[in-house]
């Protein structure tokens, strides 16, 4: 593969500071190139092919974008990127014959996508946009698509210059007109234009900058920083949608903590979720309390720490890895502290009842940004539910709290955990300990619970059916009430066997009657 600064692609870049040692710089250029090459010999059956049929059909084909930057990084998979010359329509008449399937959903935005094998059991999904360039309106909440005549015009348009590199297939030329090449082995984030064009054409791309940051521990450039400061009221054009898919990203990355940071220092956050940055309270020498937004963060770090790692199960279905429904509930556990502070005439600060606020705030922020009903209602629950095993005082916990706790929580009980033990960021040693003792205390009530009990599945001893039959009731609001006082026998006094629940029934039946 061609050196970045002898393509015939490339152009004069942005004067850029002296690297501290060149000799370094220039090794870790070489090493990527190499990463490359060997990546891309790894889907060059796919990748070639293809571009033989467009070259065949008289257009021209490459490989771009992030797809380069991770072969670069050697962490290229099987989702690949490609720009043509082609439009939508003669893509689509190019790759129906030869691709397994193919799919139009973004030829809107000139893109199509399809799948292909390489005969060898991997599978490639493809996605080959038109030269392009996109840009916003100052009202718009979506991108005006225009396509573009030249591969260099495409690359221009493109968020960053680690995104702004292509390889022309099926020759191999890497081409590298903004010297993303050279940021990628300082990791570094630029645009290829400046930042206030970049991010006036797509608001977005100002997210994106906290996500890279976050998924590649990149840093970006100071005039990156200030343009997002400067321009940060720009991203609400952008639709709730879009937000939210950035949003998850950076929190699902292996460095959220960079990304949000980001977001919060710029000012990008209160405008997409300002409770974030509204937990930097004020503090004074005479009321004093843990910095809860540095405390989020660390939450949320510790749960990532307690995340099981990615494996398959027997039938080689993907588990463990990021969990969104843990992170976000981790990130989000603590916004209601702002509400409910109060200062105390001892000068101890509280926060009652935060949880419940919380659990409210967590619930329209998540409405507002558009996440599905199941998720949302997952994670308020867990917001809700963070401190209910610090309501237990020293953990002499009674049957009947035992089962109260894995009913509520119900089959977020695992995240609860999980949640739980990362919400302890204390210094103190000893109480640190003696809290995680409490929670391994806790955790073996319940697994002795479970043997006994099956309390994934706590219900009462009799079903609505069982009690209208006894009772000669027909189905209506008497039966619900029936059964909820059946269940909270079970819950305090556990399972009591049919003869015991009949009689207790009958016993709740006389008296509801004498009501």
């Amino acid at each position: 593969m061609p050196n970045a600064n002898s393509s015939s692609h490339a152009s004069t870049t942005p004067a850029r500071p002296a690297a501290p040692d060149v000799t370094a710089a220039a090794a870790s250029l070489s090493a990527a190139q190499r990463r490359a090459v060997g990546e891309l010999l790894r889907v060059s059956p796919v990748a070639g092919e293809l571009a033989r049929r467009f070259e065949a059909a008289g257009h021209s084909l490459a490989l771009v974008g992030g797809s380069v930057r991770d072969a670069l990084l050697g962490r290229l998979g099987n989702d690949l990127d490609f720009t043509t010359d082609a439009r939508p329509e003669q893509v689509m008449s190019i790759v129906r014959p030869w691709a397994e399937a193919v799919w139009d959903v973004g030829i809107a935005f000139g893109t199509v996508g399809c799948r292909k094998s390489d005969g060898e059991g991997n599978s490639f999904l493809l996605e080959i946009t038109t030269y392009r360039s996109e840009a916003y309106d100052r009202t718009s909440r979506k991108p005006e698509v225009s396509y573009g005549e030249t591969i260099e015009d495409d690359l221009l348009r493109r968020d960053f210059t680690v995104n702004a590199m292509a390889v022309a297939l099926p020759q191999i030329e890497f081409i590298d007109p903004h010297g993303g090449l050279e940021d990628l082995a300082a990791r570094v984030l630029r645009t290829p234009g400046t930042p206030e064009s970049s991010f006036s054409d797509d608001p977005l791309r100002m997210m994106r900058a906290a996500r890279f940051a976050a998924q590649l521990d990149f840093t970006p450039a100071p005039e990156v920083v200030r343009a997002m400061t400067d321009m940060a009221e720009r991203i609400d054009i952008v639709s709730a949608e879009r937000v939210r898919d950035e949003l998850n990203k950076l929190i699902l990355a292996g460095h959220p903590r960079k990304g949000l940071t980001l977001l919060v220092d710029t000012g990008l956050a209160d405008r997409v979720l300002p409770e974030l940055p509204a937990l930097r309270l004020e503090r004074d020498e005479h009321h004093r309390h843990k910095d809860v937004y540095e405390h989020t963060l660390t939450v949320l770090e510790q749960a990532i720490d307690l995340e099981e790692p990615r494996g398959t199960d027997a039938d080689g279905n993907p588990t463990g890895g990021p969990d969104l429904t843990l992170r976000l509930a981790a990130l989000l556990h603590d916004i209601g502290k702002p509400r409910t502070r109060r200062f105390e005439k001892d000068g101890r600060v509280s926060f009652h009842h935060h949880e419940v606020v919380g659990a409210h705030m967590t619930k329209a922020r998540m409405r507002k940004l558009k996440y599905p009903n199941e998720l949302t209602a997952d994670v308020s629950k867990l917001v809700e539910l963070h401190l209910r095993f610090h309501g237990y005082g020293t953990g002499e916990w009674t049957d009947s709290a035992v089962r109260r706790y894995v009913r509520d929580a119900g089959p977020l009980l695992a995240r609860l955990h999980k949640l739980t033990r990362s919400d302890c960021t204390t210094r103190n040693k000893r109480k640190a300990m003696a809290l995680s003792r409490a929670y391994d205390s806790l955790e073996q009530r319940i697994a002795h619970l479970q043997e006994q009990e099956e309390l994934d599945a706590i219900r009462p001893d009799l079903d609505g059916n069982q009690i209208m039959e006894i009772l000669g009731v027909r189905p209506g609001p008497l039966v619900g009430r029936a059964y909820k006082h059946l269940l909270e026998l079970r819950l305090e006094h556990g399972p009591m066997g049919h003869d015991a629940a009949v009689a207790a029934l009958k016993e709740w039946w006389a008296a509801h009657q004498e009501g």
